[in-house]
């Protein structure tokens, strides 16, 4: 776009869009990309899936589907052994990470351990072994690795932390890949979107199925502390926060795309209005109101039972 100068199909041969791609950004991105002409090999979770029939209806005969789960080696190697044997000839150029999870909006501590893990499993680890899978091929043709992380990985979003430490930890292995890489010509971008409609990020009915798993997994004493009202008012105001998310998803599609094909990528995009303002006030002024902001922009929390008046006066009654 203007006066950007991007690189067309016919310098780079291959592009790789792998992680994510059956719904949000990493399918709009595969159907981008290959409209423009590029090759692209374009991972889902299910080849017989919504997702994966969409892309065989849109795209050409150009784009390869792929079956990956980012939790499982197997599948990742098997990927890597598929790319590398279609790219001998022709080169690799671009990798996008994009696949990412999160299905649970709680306070770390009521947030079990097994999520924690399974964000870092998905959000870091899988992308980790398929970026260092795919290394040899990219240093070899000095391509381009893009990430799309979140603002929850830089920020204490209330009630993301598994979501936000898995991102906190996939920023900074791409922030030092970017350091490391530079020798080989490699450029690594990040994206860091605002909240945009993608997948089952914005379906109720989702959450409020999620919700209800939580509460009856939660020990009868932490259950107690917080409340059962505590954690339906952080489902409702969630659900009440996803009605902003915005629908269009061209302006995060159109920085990984700069992010591959320009000449000189920026280091970190942007896409999604207001996060100029998060950032400057995460960056500049003090913790208790980057506390306040975050809270009134996002997720609110009513006290936990336990700290409530009426609770008080019902102890000592």
């Amino acid at each position: 776009p203007g006066d950007r100068q991007w690189l067309s199909p016919a310098t780079v041969r291959i592009l790789l869009s792998l992680s994510g791609c059956d719904s949000g950004f990493g399918q709009a991105t595969a159907q981008h990309l290959d409209t423009m002409g590029f090759r692209v090999f374009a991972s889902v979770l299910d080849l017989q899936g919504p997702g994966a029939q969409e892309l065989r209806r849109s795209c050409s005969s150009r784009l390869t589907l792929l079956q990956m789960d980012l939790t499982k080696t197997d599948d990742i190697q098997r990927v890597l052994q598929h790319v590398q044997a279609h790219t001998n000839s022709t080169g690799l150029w671009g990798l996008v990470n994009n696949a990412g999870f999160n299905d649970t909006i709680a306070d770390a501590e009521l947030s079990p351990l097994g999520k924690f893990r399974t964000c870092m499993e998905v959000n870091f680890f899988g992308s980790l072994e398929l970026t260092k899978g795919l290394l040899p091929l990219l240093r070899s043709t000095g391509g381009r690795i893009v990430t799309v992380s979140s603002p929850a990985g830089d920020m204490p979003f209330p009630c993301l932390a598994p979501y936000g430490a898995s991102k906190a930890a996939l920023s900074l292995l791409m922030d030092t890949f970017r350091s490391e890489l530079q020798p080989w010509g490699v450029k690594v971008s990040l994206i860091l979107p605002g909240y945009y409609k993608t997948g089952t990020t914005c379906d109720p009915a989702f959450w409020n199925q999620q919700k209800q798993r939580l509460l009856a997994s939660l020990p009868r004493e932490l259950l107690q502390a917080y409340g059962e009202d505590y954690v339906e008012e952080i489902n409702h105001q969630f659900i009440q926060f996803m009605k902003v998310a915005v629908e269009d998803l061209s302006a995060v599609v159109n920085s990984i795309t700069d992010g591959l094909l320009a000449a000189n990528p920026a280091v970190r995009y942007y896409p999604g209005q207001g996060l100029g303002f998060m950032y400057f006030i995460h960056r500049y002024l003090p913790y208790f109101v980057r506390d306040l902001f975050l809270k009134g922009f996002f997720i609110n929390p009513k006290l936990p039972r336990a700290l409530r008046r009426e609770h008080h006066n019902d102890v000592k009654k």
